[in-house]
């Protein structure tokens, strides 16, 4: 009896062993390489031919390439968290690297996500944590009186990856699934496919300096959401989080027009390198107008007050993902 329970014992402390001991799975070989600046005119030509984007992220095939992707970013893809939870250092937001990885034969493209912690973990010396706090959030409120949405006549549908690319369209896969984009270069027009989460179509309005952007088929969360990422990008990577309190239900279509002064105030104010060339409001170049609110431009504030809804200041529970240590250099490959 004595032996038989032995031999249960020493069962399960292998057992307990190989269980630790598992590592995460990790890409078969990867190139990892500083990004050289975006050729315009090859970019362009990707835009009209369809296909791959030349810049994110892409995994097909037994094989995963993030192009011109910083940091932060590659942090999203890695742990499924938003840019505004990540905490680190700000160069993540403005180091590009370009990876060209070979996954293991029987991956899954879900396996990839696991593999870029590994890599990030053994080549950028990556240490990181999570923690819950409270922090300022913007709340999306119903503002005076009654809300003015229109009501979608449809609902958005999962994207079909196996579905061929249409002509001018292009697909990377975001954070949270795969994205097709198709652009339109005559009228400066283009339109995001977010699957689920609905759709967004941005068009430049040179004659009135601002950027008109369209969302449909999308949930309130949605478009908090949406538009979390939306500001996010415009500041590099920095902002609130906005999150739904509105409390109501249902898919609904919905505008924004934002000034383009504003959304360059932005970019600037977070470090990015703006031609001098841009459009800059009605005071010309070199006397863009201050952004009148910190979250995110007053053309924001009158977008979502012609919807009956706000952003108020808040505070709110926000999951963090807080990078203790991470090399700006990675090892060789």
């Amino acid at each position: 009896m004595r032996q038989k329970f032995r031999n249960v014992t020493i069962c399960l402390a292998l057992t307990t062993i190989g269980a630790f001991s598992q590592t995460k799975p990790s890409f078969e070989v990867a190139t990892i390489k500083p990004s050289q600046p975006l050729d315009q005119a090859k970019l362009l030509a990707s835009l009209q031919s369809g296909g791959k984007l030349p810049i994110g992220a892409n995994i097909d095939s037994g094989r995963a390439e993030y192009l011109y992707v910083d940091l932060r970013t590659l942090l999203t893809y890695a742990y499924g968290v938003r840019p505004y939870q990540i905490s680190g250092p700000d160069w993540m937001s403005t180091t590009r690297f370009d990876i060209m990885a070979k996954m293991p034969e029987g991956s899954r493209k879900e396996d990839a996500a696991k593999m870029l912690q590994s890599l990030l973990e053994e080549r950028f010396k990556l240490a990181a944590h999570h923690t819950s706090a409270e922090h300022p959030v913007l709340a999306l409120v119903v503002g005076k009186g009654a809300p003015k949405l229109k009501a979608s006549a449809g609902k958005p549908m999962a994207i079909d990856e196996n579905a061929p690319l249409k002509a001018g369209e292009m697909k990377m896969d975001g954070p949270e699934g795969p994205v097709r984009v198709k652009v339109d270069l005559a009228t400066g027009s283009s339109v995001v496919d977010m699957g689920l989460k609905g759709k967004m179509s941005y068009k430049m309005n040179p004659a009135t300096q601002t950027l008109h952007i369209e969302f449909s088929m999308t949930t309130m969360r949605g478009l908090a959401d949406m538009m979390t990422q939306l500001m996010t990008q415009l500041g590099g990577g920095t902002g609130r989080q906005i999150v739904d309190m509105t409390g109501i239900q249902g898919n609904y279509d919905a505008s924004l027009e934002l000034s383009l002064a504003e959304i360059i105030v932005l970019a600037r104010s977070a470090g990015a390198d703006i031609p001098a060339g841009a459009p800059s409001g009605a005071g010309g170049p070199g006397n863009i107008p201050a952004a009148s609110d910190p979250s995110g431009g007053s053309s924001v504030t009158d977008a979502l007050q012609s919807m009956g809804l706000k952003l108020e200041s808040r505070k709110a529970v926000v999951d963090q993902f807080i990078v203790d240590h991470i090399e700006k250099t990675p090892t060789e490959n």
